[in-house]
C-alpha cells in the first residue's frame, strides 16, 4: 500500500547546504528559519490558535537525499561513523520514506501576506518541503525517564575561535554579533564527518546565512574560523 503527501510549505533557512547542519534540532538556538505556507494552506484559519504554543513539531522531507536511496543499516556519527545499526534505530536521513521530524521554537506568526511562521533552533536546510505541523505538548511529548542507549548525552561541543580577519569581517556586518553567535553554535557541533581523521592543514568551507565560512581544526577539540 502506498500513500502520497502534499507539500504544505517551504523552509527558508540560514543553512544553504547539508554540511554543518546540526544533527539534531535545538543545538544551535540562533539558527533562524521561516516556514512559508503554500496555497491553499496559506490562510489564517489553518494556524488559528497556533500562537498559544511555544514549540512545534515539523514533519518534512529529506529532499536532498531521495535520489540516493535508502539503506537498511547506517553509520551514526555518534558511533564514530564506522559502526552500523539498523536505519530504524537511528535518525539517519537515508530512510525508506525520506521523512524527517524536528521540534523547533515558534518565534512568531506573520499573517500580512499569506502565512509565515518564524522559527528558531531549526536544523532544516533552505528549501525543505514541509508536510505537517503539530504543536509540541510538554506533558506528553517530554519523557524525562526515557533512555536512549548510545545517544544518551548531548554531543561534546568544540571550542570555536575567530581569526583577526574573520573578526574584522564580522565587525563590518550590520548583524555581525548575531552572525558570530550562529557560526559559533553551528561549528561547535563538530561538522567534520565522524569517519575523517583530524587534518590541521585542511580548510573546510560551509555556506551559512549567505556567507562562505572557511574554518580549520587547530586540534581535535578546537577549530578556528579563518574568513567569511
Amino acid at each position: 500500500m502506498s500513500w502520497s503527501l502534499e507539500t504544505l510549505g517551504r523552509i527558508h533557512s540560514c543553512y544553504q547546504e547539508k554540511f554543518a547542519v546540526p544533527r539534531q534540532p535545538g543545538l544551535a538556538p540562533s539558527a533562524l528559519a521561516t516556514l512559508e505556507l503554500l496555497p491553499p494552506y496559506n490562510q489564517a484559519a489553518f494556524v488559528d490558535g497556533l500562537d498559544t504554543f511555544s514549540h512545534l513539531w515539523i514533519s518534512f522531507i529529506f529532499h536532498q537525499n531521495l535520489e540516493q536511496g535508502w539503506k537498511p543499516k547506517v553509520r551514526p556519527p555518534r558511533l564514530g561513523g564506522n559502526k552500523k545499526v539498523g536505519v530504524f534505530a537511528s535518525r539517519s536521513t537515508f530512510r525508506p520514506n525520506g521523512l524527517g521530524l524536528s521540534v523547533v521554537k515558534l518565534e512568531g506568526i506573520d499573517l500580512n501576506s499569506g502565512v509565515k511562521l518564524y522559527l528558531s533552533g531549526a536544523d532544516l536546510i533552505d528549501g525543505t518541503p514541509v508536510v505537517d505541523i503539530k504543536p509540541y505538548i510538554p506533558w506528553v511529548d517530554s519523557q524525562p525517564t526515557a533512555t536512549s542507549s548510545w545517544a544518551d548525552q548531548p554531543p561534546e561541543q568544540l571550542a570555536v575561535s575567530f581569526s583577526p580577519k574573520a573578526e574584522q569581517q564580522l565587525a563590518n556586518q550590520a548583524n555581525g554579533r548575531q552572525l558570530k553567535q550562529l557560526i559559533a553554535e553551528v561549528l561547535s557541533q563538530n561538522p567534520r564527518p565522524a569517519y575523517q581523521k583530524i587534518d590541521t592543514q585542511r580548510v573546510y568551507g560551509v555556506k551559512l546565512a549567505d556567507l562562505n565560512v572557511e574554518f580549520c581544526y587547530l586540534e581535535a577539540k578546537h577549530l578556528q574560523v579563518i574568513a567569511l
